[in-house]
């Protein structure tokens, strides 16, 4: 929560004017988002590498003296990142922006969140907590749903949404 009321006061205070010159959230973007084929294979290599890249370094710097650390310090900038991107919606879509960022997070997100509540409760009570093979399988399987989920079925969600805008 800390991380994500930073991220409200930096894009508040800090960023305001780039937030508002931003592309992202603009109506031909999320026009042509919504009019694009999506090639199912490359966007599916392209979320393994994208999702992969965090729980490949977590692993790593959860092997030094430093995993409390690193463990806070992620959910530190997730929180900020999540923070900065919602005021950005809002910003640039009031309440529709709410529910466009939920949506895009929308059926992944629950997976992934389960998955990452695995690996970072194993690394912040580490050496109390084993690593397992219960654990290994828990967690593949769900960050393997999650990116299933998010190559198949939201990008079907967010192209129903932003046909209703």
């Amino acid at each position: 929560m800390l991380g994500f009321f930073i991220g409200i006061l930096y894009a508040n205070i800090v960023s305001k004017d780039y937030i508002t010159s931003m592309g992202i959230f603009n109506d031909f973007f999320l026009n042509e988002y919504a009019q694009t084929d999506i090639g199912m294979a490359e966007y599916a290599w392209y979320i393994i590498r994208i999702r992969m890249m965090p729980v490949i370094l977590l692993f790593a710097l959860g092997c030094t003296r430093f995993r409390k650390g690193i463990v806070v310090a992620f959910l530190l900038w997730t929180g900020f990142s999540c923070g900065m991107i919602m005021t950005s919606a809002i910003m640039k879509m009031g309440i529709k922006g709410i529910v466009l960022c939920l949506l895009a997070m929308t059926p992944q997100f629950a997976f992934y969140i389960a998955g990452y509540v695995v690996l970072l409760w194993y690394l912040f009570s580490y050496p109390e907590s084993k690593w397992n093979l219960t654990k290994t399988v828990c967690f593949l399987l769900l960050i393997a749903l999650g990116i299933v989920l998010e190559c198949y079925v939201n990008p079907v969600l967010m192209k129903m949404f932003l046909k209703t805008l």
